[in-house]
């Protein structure tokens, strides 16, 4: 389904009475709610690997776009994952792009980096998974590898902090 199909389908919802509508084709799963005289809902999600597309939907009154089953507590946000007071001669890791998170090119390989090591800069330090694609992410920095923040094949967000590296180390 393509993003004009699904506006079109947006469109004839909000003309309708229709408070629920789910459709499924192959891996692309597509629920939308409309609460009727509350924010409408659209929730978009690919079923496999475990990422969802947020889109905007324009229709009265205000929209939000959410992504599905998304667990309240399962991954900091990059604010709460940033360094308190005391770590503050630390240096972090942000992920450049959405996607899920791996520490090791396979689950039956080691992951890159453990707490302890120490990185140089170019050093593969993860993997971050997007649309298919993925994408290796390297150090910029030099140093010992304090904490890992973010779980194996969980989502992350742009500029979500992944590990913590002490300069020093």
């Amino acid at each position: 389904m393509n993003y004009k199909e699904i506006q079109e389908l947006l469109k004839m919802i909000n003309r309708s009475e229709i408070t629920e509508f789910k459709i499924k084709e192959g891996d692309f799963s597509l629920t939308i709610k409309a609460n009727r005289g509350q924010d409408n809902q659209v929730i978009v999600q690919q079923m496999q690997p475990a990422q969802s597309i947020q889109m905007p939907v324009s229709a009265p009154p205000a929209a939000v776009a959410t992504p599905a089953a998304q667990p309240a507590e399962s991954a900091p946000n990059a604010t709460e994952a940033a360094p308190k007071a005391a770590d503050a001669d630390l240096i972090t890791i942000k992920s450049p792009i959405v996607g899920t998170f791996y520490r090791s090119a396979s689950p039956d390989k080691p992951p890159f980096i453990k707490v302890g090591d120490i990185v140089k800069p170019g050093q593969v330090v993860c993997i971050v998974e997007a649309m298919k694609l993925f994408n290796e992410i390297e150090s910029d920095v030099s140093g010992k590898v304090v904490k890992i923040i973010t779980e194996d094949a969980s989502p992350v967000e742009y500029d979500q902090v992944l590990f913590l590296i002490d300069p020093k180390g």
